[in-house]
């Protein structure tokens, strides 16, 4: 015998309670029946008797069927999981001494990818001895920030990490 997991649910001869509550819209007459009498009902349907609520007292069970309704589960799953905000990150990077048209140029990139729904991280690559100039990189990083203010906010300041500094922005939500 397989192992069910807690959200499978137990159905006709796998619903061990004396009595049931009918639910359901193709059942004559809703309401608290004797096992056996929700079995005859389900078959006289020939449909499954689902136990839909196992914790309620009596378990609420529904005359459907089964398969069909597994086979909608998995559909709205499905659904719900190509309906997920996938989070696409792009990389804009420049050294601290990049000079203001390439900035710029820079700038323009950052703003198409925010327009689009991406986030941006911006970083500043510090080569050989150029880490004497992380003041500069660090205020560069600020004011990148402040020029996309209006399609992105800064979600954090900018950070040194080993030869790198950083700092993530993300698209502002549209109204």
């Amino acid at each position: 015998m397989q192992k069910k997991d807690e959200n499978e649910l137990r159905i006709n001869e796998e619903i061990t309670a004396p009595q049931v509550r009918l639910v359901g819209d193709n059942i004559p007459e809703q309401g608290i029946y004797p096992l056996a009498k929700a079995m005859a009902i389900a078959d006289e349907l020939e449909l499954d008797l689902v136990e839909i609520s196992a914790k309620a007292d009596p378990p609420v069970c529904k005359v459907l069927d089964y398969q069909k309704y597994l086979y909608q589960q998995r559909k709205k799953a499905k659904e719900m999981k190509q309906n997920a905000a996938k989070v696409v990150i792009k990389e804009i990077r420049f050294g601290p001494n990049t000079d203001e048209h390439d900035f710029q140029f820079k700038l323009k990139h950052a703003q198409g990818f925010l327009e689009e729904g991406s986030k941006v991280k911006a970083s500043i690559f510090f080569r050989g001895r150029s880490i004497v100039f992380a003041e500069q990189g660090k205020k560069q990083l600020l004011r990148f920030a402040v020029e996309l203010e209006e399609w992105g906010r800064a979600e954090n300041m900018p950070v040194l990490e080993g030869k790198r500094m950083s700092m993530m922005i993300a698209p502002v939500k549209k109204k």
